[in-house]
């Protein structure tokens, strides 16, 4: 299995992967690194692990709404599915908030 070196967010990683996957990783890798950055620049959200979550969020949603034109966003417009993250970034932040408090 070859070994693959990224870069998100200024931390580095080093993961194996299935021969001949190592270009995909490595573009996730790229894509992820952006949605992040993108979340981050907007200045709304603090912490590497809630701007994780809501990238995680974002990118789900992206594959749903393509692997299943009939699936659970498929009646929905992009603006109400930014809305939506927009709502689980809320609750996340009111679950969330308290933690921070721990460290």
């Amino acid at each position: 299995m070859p070994r693959v070196d990224v870069n998100i967010m200024g931390q580095a990683y080093s993961m194996l992967c299935a021969d001949g996957e190592e270009r995909a990783l490595r573009e996730a890798a790229i894509y992820l690194d952006s949605k992040m950055k993108a979340i981050r620049d907007a200045g709304k959200v603090k912490g590497n692990d809630r701007i994780a979550v809501l990238a995680a969020l974002g990118v789900a949603a992206e594959f749903l709404s393509v692997k299943s034109p009939q699936g659970p966003l498929s009646e929905l417009s992009i603006l109400e599915v930014k809305q939506k993250i927009a709502a689980m970034h809320t609750v996340l932040d009111t679950a969330l908030t308290p933690q921070e408090n721990l460290f």
